[in-house]
């Protein structure tokens, strides 16, 4: 082989290796290429997932918002019937309480006027007994002392008391002083006699004793 042979070979050699060198380089940049462009798109899928959770999440949120701004408006709805039914509850406790005090009031006032006209019938009985001596009480008079004992009996069970007076110490609020006269066998404003019997009604005054009391 000729010196020029061997040169054109050489070149060719060189040329093929250049190639093969080039084309090699060709791949690399093919390879690098390729993972960059699917590096981007495993970026831009990512992205498109996170954005669609993001989405998800945001419209998640809005429903939970919804829901809760239900519930709230169906709890303060709730409220305002509960406040209502104890309002109506209450008056119409306060109602029946205010019913059944002014019936009871109503009995008593009612009691306390039939009592009080009682009393003149148990002064006359009073009156017609203290007239009868005890050894001359014949079946009449044990009949209307019956009758008289059977009243008072009626009245106690209504709530009547009789007002103690008599050698008790003078108490306006229970008696009522017809006179004031000097007497040293009793003590200073004690009750000397009573002239007229004073009753309770439960708590209140039905008639005030009438009553004579020492200074």
């Amino acid at each position: 082989m000729t010196s020029k042979s061997k040169e054109e070979a050489r070149e060719k050699e060189i040329k093929k290796e250049l190639d093969k060198a080039k084309k090699t380089e060709y791949e690399k940049e093919d390879i690098l290429m390729e993972q960059a462009v699917n590096q981007v798109a495993e970026e831009i899928t990512e992205a498109m997932e996170k954005e669609e959770n993001v989405e998800a999440v945001a419209k998640e949120q809005d429903e939970i918002a919804v829901i809760k701004e239900k519930a709230e408006k169906k709890e303060a709805e709730a409220k305002d019937y509960l406040d209502k039914l104890q309002r109506t509850m209450a008056e119409f406790d306060n109602f029946r309480k205010r019913t059944s005090k002014e019936k009871s009031q109503m009995y008593e006032n009612g009691a306390m006027e039939v009592a009080e006209k009682l009393l003149a019938v148990i002064d006359n009985f009073e009156r017609a007994l203290m007239t009868i001596k005890e050894q001359e009480k014949d079946a009449f008079a044990q009949g209307i002392e019956m009758i008289y004992k059977q009243l008072l009996s009626t009245l106690t069970d209504l709530g009547v008391t009789e007002i103690q007076a008599e050698n008790q110490e003078f108490d306006p609020n229970f008696h009522h002083a017809v006179s004031h006269e000097e007497n040293e066998e009793y003590g200073d404003n004690q009750v000397i006699e009573v002239l007229q019997k004073g009753y309770m009604f439960k708590e209140r005054v039905l008639r005030f004793a009438m009553v004579r009391v020492a200074n």
